[in-house]
């Protein structure tokens, strides 16, 4: 190389470097570290004015679709979907929270409303496209064309781990999907997944013919491959392996125990419900093993093949979720609360979007992003039946308006991760939360 590309290499290394520091000073203090002989740069902030809950575990229960907020959190008066006069689908009740009141059908979670909160507040600019709104609520922002940002699941797994050396950091009980996934993070803060609480992940049991001397011969030629290529391995295979090598760890008979369900009392299992609430069930299993965050997912197909996206006639079998969102959800805090795990479990229900208090011709109801409601229950928060407030339809906010970053802020507060720092995608620093806000009454 020639003393031009020499300088031209140096100039544009030292640029890359100031700028780098420029982006950080924005966010806090400087530290230089030498690593592998390159100089990293990272932020330490001061712990002043940080949140921090006392949350271990977060259990995150997905409603595909778009769970109509004035059909259950957000209940307004009713509507006739005949006449298209707009309103709630159903009658109101009260709850065990002075002045709150929910749908008729959460009738069990009613009288467990002083261990929940209604974010009632929520809000983002995304309501044409179920993907691109599904993303937003798993990622915190829009679809970009240059960077997979990683899901609320796949940070706090890269910022906690798991809470046991014998369980993986993160689980997702449902269907793979990129938007639930690392991003730029790596595959070692993936997830495991499974689609059926009766089979238990299939990838972590040994295809029959392999026996236990056959597994350690090829867990032996595989080390060998692994000495031959060492200190050529770039980030993202490190990554990779790392995570064959917890997937290896995991796949014996004793973490395998936590998905036989059949180990519960009957009377506790019929109490959670079919598939859906024995998925909750199992989420318990999983905290109690050591798993830090679990995404529950409540599938399209289940009872009236729409899911949560009630347009049209979908909405006439909507009160069947929603009874047995109650049933599972209620039992599911009921049970952790007489295990002495509900303050160390955050549970939070989410969807893509609201719906609208107007009826569409066929008397379902649209897609509205500009108001809806997610659920915080337990995790040790200050709970108090509802936050924010919407007018008297739920169309608009009319007070303390959270956005998906703050929202995103609070569940990171809850399980004492920093909301505040910067995650790196290669050089370019990332804003954990899109610079999100908690909630700070929940921790009050």
């Amino acid at each position: 190389m020639n003393q031009s590309s020499n300088y031209y290499s140096a100039n544009l290394l030292n640029r890359r470097r100031l700028l780098q520091r420029g982006a950080i000073l924005g966010g806090g203090l400087l530290t230089a570290t030498k690593t592998d002989g390159e100089e990293s740069i990272q932020s330490d902030q001061s712990d002043q004015g940080l949140i921090r809950g006392q949350a271990d575990h977060v259990i995150s229960i997905w409603l595909g679709g778009g769970m109509g907020q004035i059909d259950t959190f957000d209940p307004k008066a009713k509507g006739d979907p005949k006449s298209k006069r707009p309103g709630a689908y159903y009658d109101a009740i009260e709850t065990s929270v002075s002045g709150v009141q929910v749908c008729e059908h959460l009738s069990k979670m009613a009288g467990l409303m002083e261990h929940v909160t209604a974010v009632r507040s929520v809000h983002h600019d995304m309501i044409d496209e179920h993907a691109a709104a599904t993303n937003r609520m798993h990622t915190g922002r829009p679809i970009s064309g240059t960077i997979t940002y990683p899901s609320i699941g796949s940070i706090i797994a890269h910022e906690r781990g798991a809470n046991s050396d014998t369980a993986p950091p993160y689980v997702l009980i449902g269907y793979p999907n990129v938007t639930r996934g690392p991003g730029f993070l790596g595959a070692r803060d993936g997830y495991l997944y499974l689609t059926d609480t009766s089979k238990g992940p299939a990838g972590l049991s040994r295809p029959e013919g392999v026996t236990h001397k056959r597994q350690s011969r090829r867990e032996r030629f595989l080390a060998t491959l692994r000495r031959g290529n060492e200190g050529a391995i770039d980030k993202a295979v490190a990554d990779y392996e790392q995570a064959i090598e917890q997937s290896l760890k995991l796949s014996g008979p004793e973490f395998n125990r936590v998905f036989e369900l059949d180990r519960e009392p009957d009377s506790l299992r019929n109490r959670y419900g079919g598939e859906f609430g024995q998925r909750c069930l199992l989420s318990r299993r999983l905290i109690e093993r050591g798993v830090r965050f679990i995404e529950v997912s409540h599938n399209l197909n289940f009872l009236n093949g729409s899911g949560w996206d009630v347009h049209n006639g979908g909405i006439l079998q909507q009160h069947q979720l929603i009874q047995e969102l109650d049933l599972a959800v209620g039992t599911l805090i009921e049970d952790l609360h007489s295990k002495k795990l509900l303050d160390k479990t955050l549970i939070v229900i989410t969807t893509e979007f609201g719906r609208p208090p107007g009826f569409d011709s066929g008397g379902g109801r649209g897609h509205q992003g500009t108001a809806f409601t997610c659920v915080l229950a337990g995790g040790g928060l200050n709970h108090r039946g509802a936050y924010g407030q919407t007018d008297e339809l739920s169309r608009k906010i009319v007070a303390d308006p959270v956005g998906v970053p703050d929202f995103f802020a609070t569940l990171c507060a809850a399980v004492s991760v920093d909301y505040r720092k910067n995650l790196y995608a290669g050089d370019r620093p990332v804003p954990i939360t899109d610079r999100g806000q908690p909630i700070s009454d929940l921790f009050s």
